[in-house]
């Protein structure tokens, strides 16, 4: 995949205690206002995707990790013409 070692991504995650899993979504895909109860790790490997938590807006770069802190209302939105694929853990502590 280019910049990004899925297989480095996914012992570290794991090793930090997380889960690790990859998202596919198509052009236009909008997940609004989400909440989760553990922090959540976040990156983009392709594509265009704008994450909104906390009252800011931005687009992270692939291969940027973002975490999510528990309970932060957050969305997450590909604004890309083409599909965007990104990474998620879960805190397992």
């Amino acid at each position: 995949m280019g910049l990004v070692d899925l297989k480095r991504i996914e012992n570290d995650w794991m090793k930090r205690g997380f889960s690790f899993g990859v998202w596919n979504d198509p052009p236009g895909q909008v997940w609004e206002d989400y909440v989760h109860d553990t922090d959540e790790l976040f990156m983009v490997i392709e594509g265009q995707v704008e994450l909104e938590m906390q009252g800011r807006r931005w687009t992270p770069r692939a291969g940027e990790e973002v975490l999510i802190p528990a309970r932060v209302v957050h969305s997450v939105r590909n604004v890309g013409e083409g599909p965007s694929r990104w990474l998620y853990g879960y805190s397992r502590k």
